[in-house]
């Protein structure tokens, strides 16, 4: 039997008054996770009556968490398996996204997709394109006696990845795998449902908002309040004032989004907020920029938010969500490494010399995973000693689904490859950047994100949207450019200034000179549905 279903069943009898608030800043309503399970229960009844079978893969595209919340657990109660699908925008070339989701839901072999708010106007683009589905509103059934018993190794959520939906990849993670991680996070973060509360503007088609902070506060019982990104994205002001008003606990966001809390903090009237109640800020899901986090906490004291809040983590949807977590109220903690020796010796070995490099220390690994640094033929590396990071653990997923199969995700001895490259120090894991976006010029091994950093920091580049991409890689002539967002783009004068400001300052971190600066108009950089950069793609925006 599964015990994330039984456990999540048995906390909707005994959660008490704890619940989801959604609906904010406009009309916020709130559900006990009693009630959301009440409604579940109708979900899962409607879905077992329309012949849903044990270990079927349910799509859902929805945008409301008050409409998503019960809609998962319920396919979980009917047996099922959730992919939550990529959302179409306003810029969203709708032909090219139904040709992109069909891909999805033939590689998932999906039956049918449940349809909710904002996204129903969709439904004549699934019939005209043949796709079954139902509408969330019109799921209630007769509810369900008890979950359909389902073991361990049952696919729990078919997590897409945020690479091109043209060349779909979905991670399966198992009910075995959703457990181990939602239990070893709730250790490292040290969750106390009777105390805690969480607040979250993340989007639930990525995992750190699906797993982070929907099922696992469903799963345990630790109050939600629960908007979505476009409610950040207009007003990103609306997260502290949540945070303030809720008097919240744990929160979680990219570093980019921390940047931006920052700068439109810096002009809000003191005595505002009271930011003092939060203990857990986690950083992840992207490189985690020091400066950035810095300037979060500067901006967050003036409303009594501790510094110890920031909590630096690792993960991936491969191990469910959670790699490694610092050690919680322990604030940034930083591992400044000769640069030098980290590209051309590959090592990190302490200094405080003038151009040294500094990366957040990430924490140990989370209970029930461990994590490995090896060179390229496998061979296990010493502490201080760059290498591939890879990891395993009972939160580890078997396999991807792929438009041309199945994939094991894990060698014979159970080791996943992270695609990520690091190094391990006191026990803590340091990751310095994805392989395959490491620069190689004159046998130095550059790391995109220094680069990245460096042109953020000036004025006029739009923070968290900048990217350093290799160009000829693999060749003698190997270069790479950097493009940036910008409102100077096309102002002639002010755009050549900025790209000179911006190589010199790429010289001054990394010692090299770019190839080009490329500036372009706010949201025109590639990224994923996630909302993270596409490095690979930015690469073919330079001339």
């Amino acid at each position: 039997m599964s015990r994330f279903v039984d456990t999540m069943v048995a906390t909707a009898a005994s959660a008490d008054e704890r619940g989801m608030t959604t609906g904010e800043p406009a009309a916020p309503t709130r559900r006990t996770w009693a009630e959301v399970h009440e409604v579940a229960r109708r979900v899962a009844g409607a879905l077992v009556a329309d012949g849903l079978a044990p270990g079927s893969s349910v799509a859902v595209l929805a945008g409301e968490p008050a409409s998503i919340a019960p809609t998962v657990q319920g396919v979980w109660l009917a047996g099922g398996s959730i992919t939550m699908l990529h959302q179409p925008t306003a810029r969203t070339d709708l032909a090219e996204w139904a040709r992109d989701t069909l891909r999805v839901l033939e590689m998932i072999d999906a039956r049918v997709v449940l349809l909710g708010t904002p996204f129903d106007a969709l439904a004549d683009v699934l019939d005209s394109n043949g796709v079954a589905y139902r509408k969330i509103a019109e799921l209630a059934g007769s509810p369900l006696a008890s979950p359909v018993p389902v073991d361990e190794s049952a696919t729990a959520l078919l997590q897409l990845t945020s690479g091109s939906t043209a060349e779909p990849k979905a991670v399966r993670i198992t009910h075995g795998n959703l457990w181990s991680n939602a239990k070893a996070m709730e250790t490292a973060a040290r969750l106390d449902p009777e105390h805690d509360r969480m607040v979250s503007w993340l989007p639930l088609f990525h995992d750190m908002g699906m797993v982070g902070f929907l099922t696992v506060p469903m799963l345990f019982g630790i109050d939600l309040v629960k908007v979505t990104p476009v409610d950040f994205l207009a007003r990103p002001t609306l997260w502290p004032d949540l945070i303030s008003r809720y008097r919240g606990t744990i929160t979680a966001a990219p570093n980019f989004a921390y940047a931006i809390a920052a700068r439109r903090m810096e002009g809000v009237e003191d005595g505002t907020w009271d930011l003092s109640t939060l203990r857990i800020a986690l950083n992840g899901a992207e490189p985690i920029d020091p400066e950035a986090v810095r300037s979060f906490t500067n901006a967050g004291a003036r409303f009594g938010m501790p510094a110890e809040c920031v909590l630096c983590a690792y993960g991936m949807a491969e191990t469910t969500l959670g790699v490694a977590f610092a050690p919680a109220f322990t604030g940034l903690a930083v591992d400044v490494v000769d640069a030098d020796e980290l590209e051309a010796g590959r090592r990190a070995v302490a200094s405080s010399a003038p151009g040294a490099r500094a990366f957040p220390l990430l924490g140990p690994p989370l209970p029930g995973l461990e994590v490995q640094v090896v060179d390229e033929s496998g061979t296990v590396r010493g502490e201080r000693e760059v290498g591939q990071l890879r990891v395993r653990g009972e939160a580890v997923t078997p396999e991807y689904l792929t438009v041309d199969g199945p994939v094991a995700t894990q060698d014979a001895e159970g080791w996943l490859d992270t695609g990520d490259e690091g190094y391990l120090v006191g026990g803590q894991v340091v990751v310095c950047g994805r392989r395959k976006d490491v620069i190689i010029m004159g046998g130095r091994n550059i790391y995109p994100t220094d680069i990245e950093r460096a042109a953020t920091s000036v004025e006029g580049v739009r923070a968290g949207n900048a990217v350093a991409v290799r160009l000829d890689a693999g060749t003698r002539r190997e270069r790479f450019a950097v493009v940036v967002e910008s409102r100077l783009a096309g102002d002639g004068d002010a755009e050549r200034e900025l790209t000179k400001q911006i190589s010199a300052r790429v010289v001054d971190a990394v010692g090299l000179r770019p190839y080009a600066v490329v500036v372009l108009k706010p949201g025109s950089l590639p990224k994923t549905p996630s909302g993270k950069l596409r490095r690979s793609a930015a690469a073919g925006l330079v001339p």
